[in-house]
């Protein structure tokens, strides 16, 4: 007969991507995992594979949450810039928050830290940097249809300084302790949308 799991894999998914998220890959053992998820690591195994698969499977769940209300935010009907320029300003606030910034984007963590030389992260990197500049691209093709964007100004290429800008901003805003430095940077960026 079957074990039945005496924990909530779920919970214990969420736990992971806490801890990940705070501490990083490699700054967090399996020791830290069995003590903050409260599981063994014959449990961890079973149910999530080795670290690595547990950390994928986190930085998937971080993904799910964090980008679909970006999605929704620059898909709404109406003027598309607005809600490009509050998304940058978003970031940068974010960035500049004492609270928010000591963790940082889970994706930027994983981009610095493992995607060099992991072709899983670097893979998930890269798929979530496609949808947030797809989503970008979108908004400012929109804005250029609807005349708030001049026409000789190239959404793609607008869309990918905005996805290199939104990633800086949280490396900076992480080791930075000046919050002027992620907002003027922010404010100069949107100034190339006029």
């Amino acid at each position: 007969m079957a074990r039945t799991k005496e924990f909530d894999p779920d919970a214990a998914l969420q736990a992971a991507l806490e801890l990940f998220w705070r501490r990083g890959y490699e700054a967090t053992s399996l020791s830290d995992l069995v003590e903050h998820l409260g599981i063994g690591r014959a449990s961890i195994y079973a149910t999530f594979g080795s670290k690595h698969e547990l950390y994928l499977r986190a930085l998937e769940r971080y993904d799910r949450a964090g980008l679909p209300p970006i999605v929704r935010e620059l898909s709404q009907p109406g003027p598309a810039l607005p809600a490009v320029r509050a998304v940058v300003r978003r970031y940068a606030s974010e960035a500049a928050d004492d609270q928010l910034r000591r963790n940082g984007c889970m994706v930027t963590n994983a981009a610095a830290e493992l995607a060099p030389h992991d072709p899983a992260a670097a893979r998930h990197v890269e798929r979530n940097w496609d949808q947030l500049e797809t989503v970008l691209h979108s908004a400012l093709v929109r804005a250029q249809a609807q005349g708030e964007l001049p026409a000789d100004r190239d959404p793609l290429t607008l869309a990918r300084m905005l996805l290199v800008l939104l990633q800086g901003l949280r490396v900076v805003g992480k080791a930075s302790a000046d919050p002027a430095r992620v907002r003027d940077a922010a404010e100069q960026a949107l100034a190339l949308l006029d």
